[in-house]
């Protein structure tokens, strides 16, 4: 995980791809963290990248460092109930808790992904598992 964390750290902004209904829905993230051995993104409860995780949890991050490789990171979604990886997330970005508080009534859904598949690709080169 380590890897695919220093990577997006790398990059700053990576992009999360979902589905709604039929069509491919694209975003920029940047928050990510990583605790307890677990690669951890966040997102609004309020957003529709949420619901459509939890209609079809099968996603991809794609993200671009400035040397031009890039990473193609591919799995299952699975949301973390446990509030302490979100409020780890809050603690790492203090300016999301303008967002995400009891007077919004947002909260930050925290997940990771499973059965994952993670390659570095180097412009015109052969890609790098990162998980092995």
């Amino acid at each position: 995980m380590s890897k695919v964390n220093d990577f997006l750290t790398e990059a700053g902004v990576f992009f999360l791809a979902t589905k709604d209904g039929g069509q491919p829905k694209l975003r920029p993230l940047g928050l990510h963290l990583e605790i307890d051995g677990k690669l951890l993104f966040g997102i609004g409860d309020f957003k529709d990248v949420t619901r459509q995780l939890k209609a079809d949890p099968r996603c991809e991050i794609a993200a671009v460092k400035p040397n031009g490789h890039w990473l193609r990171y591919t799995g299952t979604a699975v949301f973390e109930d446990d509030p302490k990886y979100a409020e780890a997330a809050l603690e790492a970005s203090p300016a999301l808790r303008s967002i995400y508080n009891e007077q919004t009534g947002h909260r930050l859904m925290m997940f990771r992904l499973e059965n994952a598949a993670a390659v570095e690709i180097a412009v015109m080169g052969p890609g790098e598992d990162l998980l092995s």
